[in-house]
């Protein structure tokens, strides 16, 4: 199921004008004035009310929602929005807060919305400052657009799933050129919305109808249908190639395991720097030989949200036009127990050479990354950053809200966070202990593919570092980030798309 075609455009109108059934407006709690002056008389006093009597306190994500009564409004629902009372305020905010509204709008049946862009903490005007607009302006078209994805696409009885027809971002006042700076702001945001999207209907798909040949096929179809080059490697080409470790894990499955190469080539772009995004692809991870409890086992269909993330930014990447070589590499195999799976204490060997003894087969990831981090360093990628569900580590150090970044030299570190902070995927920086390599010494082989229990997750990412060779690299482990456990105001429950903003973006940035 792809997510459907819902327009968004961008209006300088005043309130009464927006063409729309529903205006989403957000009000923060230290507000005690109506935010548009028209708008109490237009809602027969009921915002006035609702605020001077405390109905409606402005707390973080809730919706009041009352009738237009003036029938010279096109509206015919006015919804406040509890912004809170938080300190700073900016994109990241509103882009949830549009989320709550597209949420609301979808739950409530809404043929077509609008969402109020405005500054509800400044003491002096409620309209953002016009250099502020365009930026806010594509965070709001995010936000309105999440809830237009389906998380339950299977459902066959009383599952009639309502998307709104359209979206609006209102900036009301804003002069020609910021609407032009902000339209095309919003058309950003609507094609990194639906790569969000191909990543989400991707790591949403059940195991058995996304094994490893499915995963490969339908996404050289999705990439292919995006203008990109792609190519498929079978087994005997990854064979060929010395993939041990690849191999190795898919040793466990009847599916034979695929290599998922995507090239992003404009052709007046210079042949450096090339950025290289490679994502984990595990279909179905049970663990292997040392096999998970069942608890939380079906979730396991996401282990291949990296590589979903890959192809869904690779995709947005397509269509936004950076002028930059980039390549993306999805190792894609079935982590499975069987006659034929790898045991804890075998021996494997990469492609790079190095050899690693198998301590638990449930870090599997880490194995097929290392040999796709090196293929993408041998075609040419000069910065690398890899995306895995990788440590439940991660998840305990970071919790749900919080992706693990990993990386090296620190002046990429600082730029992929800079680039993730401004496209809303939150992460915080993880250091790499030179000392916790010894962790991972084999006494029969050079590595350990686990370092033991204590700082899991920085000696995972200290693995993946032996295989990314020279040069800048960084790794986010999304582990706790790339699926939402329960549903929130803003979040519902269901794969996030977590990464795909901030890796389509660092296409764009100064790479150091």
């Amino acid at each position: 199921m792809q997510t459907p075609n819902v327009d968004v455009h961008v209006a300088n109108t005043q309130l009464s004008a927006v063409d729309a059934d529903w205006l989403f407006i957000p009000v923060s709690r230290a507000e005690t004035t109506l935010p548009f002056e028209d708008l109490d008389a237009a809602t027969g006093g009921e915002v006035g009310r609702a605020i001077s009597s405390g109905e409606f306190k402005a707390k973080n994500y809730r919706v009041f929602v009352t009738p237009v009564v003036n029938r010279e409004w096109r509206a015919r629902r006015v919804a406040l929005v509890g912004a809170g009372d938080a300190a700073q305020f900016g994109a990241d905010l509103l882009r949830r807060l549009a989320a709550v509204a597209g949420l609301t709008a979808r739950d409530r049946q809404a043929a077509r919305v609008a969402f109020v862009s405005r500054q509800p903490f400044a003491a002096s005007s409620s309209l953002l400052p016009a250099g502020e607009q365009a930026g806010i302006a594509e965070a709001i078209a995010e936000g309105l657009l999440f809830a237009t994805f389906d998380a339950a696409p299977y459902k066959t009885d009383d599952h009639d799933v309502w998307v709104p027809q359209g979206f609006v971002v209102a900036l009301p006042g804003a002069d020609a050129e910021t609407m032009r700076e902000a339209s095309a702001a919003v058309r950003e945001g609507m094609l990194l919305n639906e790569g969000m999207n191909v990543a989400r209907h991707l790591a949403n798909e059940p195991g058995n109808r996304l094994r490893p040949r499915d995963f490969a096929a339908r996404a050289a179809e999705i990439a292919s249908r995006a203008g990109l080059d792609v190519e498929v490697l079978d087994e005997s080409r990854i064979a060929e190639m010395g993939m041990g470790l690849l191999l190795g894990v898919a040793r466990g499955s009847e599916e034979p395991p695929r290599l998922l190469v995507i090239r992003y080539e404009p052709g007046d772009a210079a042949p450096e720097p090339r950025l290289g995004l490679v994502g984990k692809g595990v279909t179905f991870d049970t663990g292997g030989i040392s096999i998970k409890p069942s608890q939380g086992l079906d979730r396991m269909k996401d282990d291949m949200a990296g590589g979903a993330a890959v192809i869904g930014a690779l995709c947005a990447i397509a269509q936004l036009k950076p002028q930059r070589r980039v390549i993306g590499v999805v190792p894609i195999a079935e982590n499975m127990p069987s006659g034929q799976a790898i045991r804890p204490g075998d021996v494997l060997t990469g492609a790079s050479g190095k050899t690693v003894e198998v301590i638990d087969t449930d870090a599997e990831g880490r194995l097929i990354l290392a040999d796709a981090l090196w293929y993408a360093r041998q075609q040419g990628a000069t910065h690398l950053i890899d995306v895995a569900t990788l440590t439940g580590a991660c998840a305990v150090a970071l919790g749900h809200d919080i992706s693990g970044l990993f990386a090296r030299p620190q002046s990429w570190a600082e730029t992929v966070r800079s680039v993730a902070q401004a496209a809303g995927d939150h992460v915080w920086p993880m250091p790499l202990v030179d000392d916790y390599l010894e962790l991972l010494r084999s006494d029969i082989a050079d590595l350990k593919n686990v370092g033991g229990r204590p700082a899991g997750a920085i000696t995972a990412a200290m693995f993946l570092g032996e295989f990314a060779g020279p040069g800048p690299w960084a790794h986010l482990d999304i582990a706790g980030t790339a699926w939402s456990e329960e549903a929130k105001e803003y979040l519902p429950k269901g794969p996030t798309g977590a990464a795909v903003k901030t890796l389509a973006r660092l296409a764009f940035a100064p790479l150091p």
